[in-house]
């Protein structure tokens, strides 16, 4: 039984019925092609009994084997590593079918490659996750033939094979390496200009060209006699937090991807770069009721408690409740902080009516907003209009995108700084605020 369920038919097989079948056909009209189709049918024979007996003489004619990372980071291309060993003393010809997780809703995978005796290939494809959770990969099916190309045998290796997807790691280790290599400008991250002087100093040492000079320290000139200055750096041990909006308005996908996650991908990728910058980090997550918080800490190995944290967040289709996360950070995060809210308003009067809130949370933490652009919209107040239901669309999508630009406005009437970012640039844009704060020493 196990020999039937491995044993396949190739596609060439059918060509060469369809010759004996075209042979038999002729013999009506021509006797020479009827002695042609019985031998071409006996030559077939024999060699479908050598074809067999050649895939199945060695018990292990292919070995193979899947390699998964540990992890896979949602939203970005994760490669999948595939071994291949041909254990057959012939030439094989060998086609891979790999049953890829459902939620990649792809069933027509396929790798083909000629392997001669004894060689080992490797290959990798790539797959590129949009949710959060549990992958299983089914069988690696390995269907091997001969030259003669009559049936095919089937192997199957690492069947329910499972991998979890967690927030963009691969984005937080981009942001991460640049950052140390001090080139963040190739990645849209702003050199910003510093107002004064953080109020933390340093060190004092000499004088180079480009010091300031107001921050020359006179006392250590006279007493090394040469000119000495002050060095201050940013301001250490700050508590920050990523507040994210788990309601229904985050739910919305762009790229296939949903805005919550674009929001998580850029927490871990931006709790990272404030680790690095020895700040305290912190993280809650919200919407009828307080789904997580953790407190802020500015130990490096945090990191990975934030992720675990972020793994297991999901969208509920319900109202954020806007009063409970004033009374929570009222209550929890007792030092001024940095806020930085992810959420999403599509009309100017959703926003007004937690507006109260804001501005309650902005009194005591410096507060940033970050709303989301409909991407979409945008093009198609791009296109031209052709007719009169274009026209219609074309208008309303501008009406949209105004009252995001509205709310912008609305937000900074009442001391409240906000980011409108498209979805694919919202972390740049949110590092770019952190530093930008940092810089003017605002918290």
């Amino acid at each position: 039984m196990k020999f039937f369920r491995s044993l396949y038919i190739h596609g060439q097989f059918y060509t060469y019925i369809a010759i004996g079948a075209l042979c038999f056909v002729l013999s009506f009209w021509f006797q020479v092609f009827y002695s042609i189709a019985w031998i071409f049918t006996t030559a077939l024979a024999v060699l479908l009994f050598i074809d067999i007996l050649t895939l199945y003489q060695p018990k292990h004619g292919i070995s193979a084997r899947r390699i998964l990372p540990d992890k896979f980071s949602n939203s970005d291309n994760n490669p999948v590593s595939i071994t291949l060993i041909n254990n057959y003393k012939i030439k094989s010809i060998i086609d891979v079918i790999d049953e890829l997780p459902v939620q990649f809703q792809k069933r027509d995978f396929s790798y083909k490659i000629d392997l001669q005796p004894k060689q080992i290939h490797d290959f990798e494809y790539y797959v590129r996750p949009i949710e959060r959770g549990e992958y299983y990969f089914g069988h690696l099916n390995i269907y091997v033939s001969s030259i003669l190309k009559i049936v095919k045998r089937k192997y199957q290796f690492q069947n329910e094979q499972m991998v979890m997807v967690y927030p963009s790691i691969i984005q937080m280790q981009k942001y991460d390496f640049l950052a140390i290599s001090n080139r963040l400008t190739e990645i849209g991250l702003k050199k910003i200009r510093r107002i004064g002087h953080t109020s933390e100093f340093e060190q004092i040492k000499e004088y180079v060209r480009g010091d300031d000079f107001r921050t020359v320290n006179w006392k250590a000139t006279a007493k090394h006699a040469h000119l000495m200055v002050n060095q201050y750096q940013d301001e250490k041990s700050q508590p920050i937090y990523s507040v994210v909006d788990t309601g229904r308005v985050m739910k919305m996908p762009f790229n296939g991807l949903k805005l919550l996650d674009y929001a998580i991908n850029s927490t871990l990728a931006f709790s990272n770069v404030a680790l690095k910058k020895q700040d305290k980090v912190g993280m809650l997550s919200f919407s009828k009721q307080i789904e997580s918080f953790l407190p802020a800490v500015n130990k490096l190995t945090y990191l990975n408690r934030i992720l675990e944290s972020l793994y297991n967040i999901d969208t509920q289709f319900t109202d954020s409740d806007y009063g409970l996360l004033y009374a929570q950070l009222k209550r929890k995060v007792t030092h001024r902080s940095l806020i930085l809210l992810y959420t999403n308003f599509e009309h100017l009067s959703a926003l007004k009516r937690q507006m109260a809130y804001l501005q309650a949370i902005s009194k005591k933490h410096m507060l940033v907003v970050i709303l989301f652009e409909n991407t979409e919209l945008e093009e198609i107040i791009r296109e031209n209009a052709e007719d009169l239901q274009s026209i219609y669309h074309k208008t309303i999508a501008d009406k949209f995108a105004f009252e995001k630009r509205l709310m912008v406005k609305e937000l900074q009437k009442h001391g409240i700084q906000s980011i409108l970012t498209p979805p694919e640039k919202l972390t740049i844009n949110t590092i770019n605020k952190y530093l930008e704060i940092k810089a003017r020493g605002l918290l």
